[in-house]
């Protein structure tokens, strides 16, 4: 869909303002409070995804390795998590964490012992190379992200934190459960 530029050639997206204006003239009384945040979200996410992506291509990794690796590395010496706990922190499901860590220790970044806990618990810790990796990886992508976002001021960055987590509060609360 095509709002500006020539007919048929794809132009500059319209504001979340714009938008907002056109739905109040087409349909008045549509609920339209939320597109002027919502839709700037959405954009900064793509943004944010695409720009992390480059990154990771550059660094030969990519986002769910990183996102495994990165768990591990920020628990502390002795960098090493059951497969639970790592299911827990990065919220995804019992089976991805097990495919990534079955991809990760083919690659030669994570060792997979079992638990003290009982034959089922399953430890994964980093390997010299994984830790090698992430810790170059994590400088390039966090390095890029603070660039970024630099044309906040600390204060703004602080208000911004701020509003997100509340807003981030809100949202898992009401769609908790499946609610509307």
């Amino acid at each position: 869909m095509t709002d500006a530029g020539a007919p048929g050639l794809p132009g500059p997206a319209p504001s979340a303002a714009q938008i907002t204006a056109a739905w109040r003239r087409e349909r008045p009384g549509t609920p339209t409070e939320s597109i002027e945040i919502v839709t700037p979200i959405w954009r900064l996410a793509k943004l944010f995804a695409d720009d992390r992506n480059r990154v990771l291509r550059a660094a030969g990794v990519d986002a769910a390795t990183l996102d495994l690796l990165s768990v591990i590395r920020r628990s502390g010496p002795p960098y090493t998590l059951s497969t639970r706990e790592l299911a827990s922190r990065t919220l995804v499901t019992a089976g991805a964490i097990s495919q990534r860590v079955a991809r990760a220790e083919r690659d030669g970044f994570v060792r997979r012992a079992p638990g003290a806990t009982g034959r089922r618990t399953v430890l994964v810790g980093l390997t010299a190379e994984g830790h090698a990796l992430i810790e170059r990886t994590v400088d390039a992508v966090l390095g890029r992200e603070t660039e970024l976002v630099s044309s906040l001021s600390a204060a703004e960055r602080s208000v911004l934190t701020s509003l997100l987590d509340k807003l981030m509060t809100d949202v898992r609360q009401c769609t908790a459960g499946g609610e509307s």
